[in-house]
C-alpha cells in the first residue's frame, strides 16, 4: 500500500460508484473494528449472540442505496471515523431497543455513551497499529535478515515486555548494537504508522503527526 496511491477516500468514492472490489476493500478493512467494538459494547449482555447480525447490518447500512458510502463518497463525511461510528452507535441503538430485550439485560449504554465513544477510539487505534505492524512486516519480509529481526526486536520488547539486555542475552549479542537496532525499529514502525494514518485520514505531514499522537494516546 503507498499512500500516495490511496487513500480511504479514493476507495469510498469508488466503492459509491458500485465497484465490488472497492466495496470488498472497505469491508474487509473496518470488519475488524466494527466487531471488535460491538463485542466490546455488548460483553455479558443479552445481545453478544446478536453479533454476527448487527456486524452484517452495519454494512448493509454502509453499501445500501443513499447509505453511508453513498453520502461519504458525495464529500458530505468529513471524517469517515467519526461518521462509521455513527453508523455503528446507530445499529447498536436499534438492536439495544428491541422490545424482546428484558429492561435489566444491558449495561445503561446512555449513561456509558462518553466511555462508549473512548471505546470506539481505542478500537480505530488498535486496528490502526496492528495494521502499521503489519505492514512493517511485510516491508520486512522483502529485506529479510536484519529487518526481520528488528520486528522481533519490537514484539519482544513492546508484547512481551522484555528489556533490550535480556533479548540480547537470548540472542548471545551485545546489548550496544541492539540498542541502535530497537532505535531503527521504532523508525520504521513509525514510518508504517504514518503511512496507515495518511490512507484513512489523509492529510498534511502535521496533520498525520497529530493524528498518530492522538492514536497514542487512546491507547494510554
Amino acid at each position: 500500500m503507498s499512500a500516495q496511491e490511496s487513500t480511504c477516500w479514493t476507495v469510498i468514492r469508488a466503492a459509491a460508484a458500485g465497484s465490488p472490489a472497492d466495496r470488498d476493500e472497505l469491508a474487509r478493512r473496518y470488519l475488524g473494528i466494527v466487531r471488535a467494538y460491538l463485542g466490546a459494547r455488548w460483553r455479558g449482555s443479552a445481545l453478544r449472540p446478536e453479533l454476527d447480525d448487527a456486524v452484517q447490518e452495519v454494512f448493509v447500512q454502509c453499501f445500501r442505496e443513499g447509505g453511508a458510502v453513498e453520502a461519504a463518497g458525495a464529500g458530505r463525511v468529513p471524517n469517515f471515523r467519526a461518521f462509521l461510528y455513527g453508523v455503528i452507535r446507530n445499529v447498536a441503538r436499534r438492536f439495544e431497543s428491541r422490545p424482546r430485550l428484558a429492561a435489566d439485560s444491558l449495561p445503561d449504554i446512555e449513561a456509558g455513551e462518553p466511555s462508549l465513544s473512548r471505546l470506539f477510539e481505542r478500537t480505530w487505534a488498535q486496528a490502526i497499529m496492528a495494521e502499521a505492524a503489519q505492514l512493517q512486516r511485510q516491508r520486512a519480509a522483502g529485506l529479510g535478515g536484519a529487518a526481520e529481526n528488528r520486528v522481533e526486536l519490537l514484539r519482544l520488547r513492546f508484547e512481551e515486555g522484555l528489556p533490550i539486555r535480556t533479548i540480547a542475552e537470548r540472542w548471545g549479542v551485545d546489548p550496544a548494537p541492539l540498542h541502535h537496532a530497537y532505535a531503527l525499529a521504532r523508525q520504521e514502525f513509525r514510518a508504517a504508522l504514518l503511512e496507515v494514518v495518511a490512507f484513512h485520514q489523509p492529510g498534511s505531514p502535521e496533520d498525520l503527526e497529530r493524528e498518530a499522537a492522538g492514536l497514542l494516546k487512546a491507547l494510554s
